[in-house]
């Protein structure tokens, strides 16, 4: 017999340092590893995470496969703005990272298996896109859930505003969008934004719980439902993250990204008031310098 080309690697076999990457007993977990700043995301890491949820796909012996971050701090808090920053001034480059970002959620959303999130810690901006990029999600009752979106200079346009309105309805999805707003993990279980939230202490026991009841079903039965269930989130996501990835790469930009990543850089909050008041006074908000360019007549 031919050396089998489509199945998983040992996961000892590859070295990753942004994330960790653990397999055993039909179940391979996924850990964010970048706990000293709070476990966002860079370029790194997206890397590491296609190549990871891509062998956990191909491995047959994988049955379920779960995500989670390391300590007990932060699941996730998004993109790493401290490597953003330099989008600033080559938006260009943001769209070649807004692709790699895509790619690994499609990776994780077309395992052909379930994924569960294990929420251990604060669960914010795009770290929710990862959360919700799960098929369920088990959040210890110590934590919370945010979007941060139009507070920081950016648009959750990653998942949260295709799928939030199918997951917790399209109010409930307004007012986690709009006021960015912290929402306990007790809440978010009530909505809809988490199946389960439970002890902190019981947060391994029942994902474990999960798991095995995931694995005493049929794998291609479970493929195929969930490639079935999967067909509202692909109309959405493929209606719109094309033409998202372009509108957020150009408006890098703009005046509001620069403020929020600056605000953040400096430890203060953004002055929207200033931002506003060039808009109701036409001066030029959408121009870092409030120059509008002259043109020739």
């Amino acid at each position: 017999m031919p050396q089998r080309s489509y199945t998983g690697q040992p996961a000892s076999s590859f070295n990753f340092k942004a994330i960790r990457y653990e397999k055993s007993d039909g179940r391979a977990t996924v850990t964010f590893n970048r706990p000293k700043v709070l476990n966002c995301v860079n370029h790194q890491m997206l890397t590491e995470l296609s190549v990871a949820f891509k062998d956990a796909s191909w491995d047959d012996e994988v049955a379920v496969l779960v995500l989670t971050g390391e300590g007990e701090r932060a699941f996730c808090t998004g993109a790493d703005l401290e490597e953003q920053k330099q989008f600033l001034q080559r938006p260009r480059d943001y769209w070649k990272w807004m692709g790699d970002f895509i790619e690994v959620h499609e990776r994780l959303r077309n395992l052909g298996k379930p994924s569960i999130a294990s929420l251990n810690g604060i669960v914010v901006g795009g770290g929710n896109e990862f959360n919700i990029s799960c098929d369920l999600a088990v959040a210890a009752d110590d934590i919370y859930i945010r979007q941060v979106g139009t507070s920081h200079g950016s648009v959750a346009l990653a998942g949260a505003t295709q799928f939030l309105p199918l997951i917790v309805g399209d109010r409930r999805a307004r007012e986690i969008l709009l006021l960015n707003e912290e929402i306990p993990a007790p809440k978010a279980e009530q909505w809809g934004l988490v199946n389960w939230s439970v002890p902190r202490a019981e947060l391994g026991t029942k994902v474990d719980e999960i798991v095995e009841k995931l694995k005493a079903k049929f794998p291609e039965k479970t493929r195929y439902t969930k490639q079935q269930l999967n067909f509202w989130r692909d109309f959405s996501w493929h209606s719109t993250i094309g033409h998202g990835r372009d509108w957020l790469a150009i408006h890098n930009t703009s005046p509001e990204t620069w403020e929020g990543v600056q605000s953040f850089d400096e430890k203060r909050p953004p002055d929207y008031e200033s931002i506003r008041r060039r808009w109701a006074d036409d001066q030029a908000p959408e121009w870092l310098d409030g120059k509008i360019p002259d043109i020739e007549e």
